[in-house]
């Protein structure tokens, strides 16, 4: 059990799940502060259900979140108490640009995080920084579409400039927009879609889509050009398919469905549509209008490593009457070897190994890890303590497959962030209950509690791992 000297161990968030403070600080309102809890949740993030305006019939959970606007110092200083040497959190496009579009940014937004990142690199913590998780402002969805516009790009490189010029020195890392095979399970989330009637929504979710990474290659670009030492990144929903069986047609709809979620990063990573994806995209009858200036950006601002986020592997086969798994955007059949947390995702941390070793043979570039861990619901005791052994051992198992596919494998990763270090609203449910986090925030699916943040079990055992480099994972 070796992990590089240098390897990146930490934790990760994303601001619309934790920061809340949605109307401070001169902020803007984003499609993420006007998806609900409850039972219109998934109408609104796939675009099916318009809603621009937050209404008095919905909460929502973004707005206020474990409000982290106002805390961030003392839940840096507990990430640092475990000895994070990275934090993963994201920019609010919002407070940098509060409509989208402005001639020049809004300084308390940029001044927040540049607080935030100096309260980071106090104690030694790297900051790994997603310019986009999910973000957009509402006012480029009202007045240009989303990412369905062109015009998003220009926004974005605009966005971008003022970045990487800001925080030059105190952020190396980055990552261009999480997820970016989101667009197609969760448009209104991913994108800022919302489907008109008469629209052909693949094409538009493709064409949103180009649109991102033509952004993300700018993204590149500017932030080379601007920092030499700045490491660029892109972001994948990850988990291997398996065949649900031997049967050839099961293999090649596992091999379909891989490739679905490969598409973006092939064009990321290796600077050009694959042959299959043009192929994929003629059947579908989508013209992309790419043009030969398009095809020399992609292919001159290749990103500099590929970072995931990885939950469960995924089962796929040509019978359309296998039961699939519940709680899951991305549909799976349910693999009978494999055992399922509380919301159906399957736990799978050999498939870890698989999905690292997949990614690297594929793209041959460092590869970091900046999402995994366990949702589940967490039991304070009557001392408000949570003994959390079942995310422990989660944990244990994906971090001894990390092990082996650096040490057994020869991967290169760089680091491993895992999901909602502190607990945070999750993204797919809206929910409090379905907690992540190493810190107990007391606060429940309604925003109600005290904010109080507790360390479970989990917070000492973390701290044991890192300090000794993944050697003691007991």
């Amino acid at each position: 059990m070796a992990f590089p000297k240098n390897f990146l161990w930490g934790g990760a968030t994303a601001a619309n799940q934790c920061e809340g403070g949605y109307q401070e600080g001169n902020r803007g309102l984003a499609n993420v502060d006007v998806i609900p809890y409850g039972s219109d949740r998934m109408a609104v993030m796939t675009g099916k259900l318009k809603m621009l305006e937050p209404d008095n019939k919905h909460y929502y959970p973004a707005m206020e979140a474990i409000d982290m606007y106002h805390h961030y110092k003392e839940d840096i200083a507990l990430f640092a108490e475990m000895g994070f040497r990275t934090y993963r959190c994201s920019i609010a496009w919002t407070r940098i640009f509060p409509n989208g579009d402005e001639d020049q940014p809004n300084e308390e937004g940029l001044k927040f995080y540049e607080d935030l990142f100096h309260e980071c690199k106090k104690y030694g913590i790297e900051p790994l920084v997603t310019i986009t998780h999910f973000d957009c402002p509402i006012h480029l969805i009202k007045e240009y579409g989303g990412w369905k516009n062109p015009i998003l790009v220009e926004f974005y490189k605009k966005l971008v400039t003022v970045l990487f010029t800001r925080y030059k020195g105190l952020v190396r890392y980055w990552l261009t927009f999480n997820e970016i095979n989101m667009i197609l399970h969760l448009p209104f989330m991913g994108a800022g879609l919302v489907f008109e009637e008469g629209e052909e929504e693949e094409t538009v979710k493709y064409m949103a889509a180009h649109h991102e990474l033509l952004a993300s290659a700018e993204a590149t670009r500017i932030g080379h050009e601007i920092d030499p030492e700045n490491k660029i990144g892109c972001m994948l929903a990850a988990g291997v398919t398996y065949p649900y069986s031997c049967n050839p047609a099961d293999v090649w709809k596992a091999m379909e469905k891989d490739r679905e979620n490969y598409f973006f990063i092939d064009v990321q990573a290796r600077g050009e549509y694959p042959s299959y994806a043009k192929k994929m995209l003629e059947r579908k009858g989508i013209d992309l209008h790419i043009t030969k200036e398009q095809e020399a950006l992609l292919k001159a601002n290749t990103v500099d490593f590929v970072s995931f986020s990885y939950y469960s592997s995924r089962c796929a086969s040509g019978d359309a009457n296998i039961e699939q798994t519940e709680g899951n955007v991305m549909a799976s059949l349910k693999n009978p070897y494999l055992k399922a947390s509380e919301w159906g995702w399957q736990i799978d941390p050999l498939g870890l190994r698989i999905t690292l070793n997949a990614l690297y043979d594929r793209y041959q570039k460092p590869l970091f890890i900046v999402e995994n861990g366990l949702g589940a619901v967490d039991i304070p005791d009557e001392n408000g303590y949570v003994n959390d052994q079942y995310r422990i051992d989660y944990l244990r198992e994906h971090i001894k497959a990390m092990d082996a596919a650096i040490n057994e494998d020869g991967v290169e990763l760089l680091g491993y962030t895992t999901w909602g270090c502190i607990d945070l609203v999750s993204a797919s449910t809206g929910e409090m209950k379905k907690r992540y986090g190493f810190v107990y925030v007391d606060m429940d699916d309604l925003g109600q509690g005290t904010l109080q943040r507790r360390r479970k079990k989990s917070f000492e055992w973390y701290k044991k791992v890192i300090r000794t480099n993944g050697k003691d994972l007991d």
